[in-house]
C-alpha cells in the first residue's frame, strides 16, 4: 500500500500548462488551422501591398494603361463580330 503525504489547506497542487500549439501534429504534420492562418496572412498582406502599390503614380499609371487596352480590345471585338455578321443582299 501507498501512502500519499497529507495536503496542507490551501496548498494547490502545480498543474503544468498545456503544451503549445506549435501549428504541427506530434509526427511534423502542419494542422488545418496552422495552414489555414498561413494562407490568410499571405492574402491579407498580398492586398494590403497591391492597396499600397495603386496609391502611387506608378500604380496608377499602369492601371490606366490597362483600363486602354481593355477598352481597345473590346471596341476591336465589336468590330470583328459586326464583319462576321451576315448582310442583308435582297
Amino acid at each position: 500500500m501507498v501512502e500519499t503525504a497529507p495536503v496542507e489547506p490551501g496548498f494547490e497542487p502545480v498543474v503544468p500548462p498545456a503544451p503549445a500549439d506549435t501549428g504541427y501534429t506530434a509526427s511534423g504534420v502542419p494542422t488545418f488551422d496552422a495552414v489555414r492562418e498561413k494562407i490568410e496572412t499571405r492574402f491579407g498582406t498580398s492586398m494590403g501591398a497591391a492597396e499600397l502599390a495603386a496609391e502611387t503614380p506608378e500604380g496608377r499609371s499602369v492601371e490606366e494603361q490597362y483600363e486602354a487596352r481593355q477598352k481597345a480590345a473590346a471596341e476591336r471585338l465589336a468590330q470583328i463580330r459586326a464583319s462576321m455578321k451576315p448582310t442583308d443582299e435582297s
